[in-house]
Formats: structure tokens, sequence, C-alpha cells
């Protein structure tokens, strides 16, 4: 089984191709999109049941060059 979880981050001015090529590259996301306004990326993954969200997020995600913050969202029932 997986959670369903979804990362809004921002971006440093000027480097967001590039996080997302980055992040296209792990292939860990079901989902990636620009977005405006405060926040650059909007990503939709689903992290093993098995797994804390929060080492997943820093271990596969933080250490891209260029995220500047990140909001981790956690989903809880599908209507």
């Amino acid at each position: 089984m997986t959670q369903c979880v979804f990362v809004q981050i921002r971006c440093r001015p000027g480097t967001t191709y590039k996080v997302a090529d980055a992040i296209a590259l792990k292939e860990i996301h079901s989902e990636l999109y620009s977005t405006s306004g405060e926040w650059d990326l909007l990503m939709k993954l689903y992290v093993p049941d098995d797994s804390d969200v929060g080492h997943f997020i820093n271990e596969n995600l933080l250490d891209i060059d260029g995220i500047e913050r990140s909001l981790t969202t956690l989903t809880f029932k599908a209507f």
C-alpha cells in the first residue's frame, strides 16, 4: 500500500525548470505541475506505507539543488 502526498515546492529564482527536470529524472512523482502564486511546483507522489513521509521527502526530493522550501500535505481519504 501507499500514501498519497502532495508537495508544493518553492525554487530559487531562475531554477524552476532545472528543479522540475531533476524531479522528473528521479521518477518518484505521479504528477508534477508548474503553478502560479507563492509556490512554483506542485507534485503528487505516493509514499510506501512502510516509509516515514518526512524521511522519504528529505532523502528523495530535498537534495535537489534549487529547492528553497517545500510544503507537504498528507491525504487521508478520497471522495
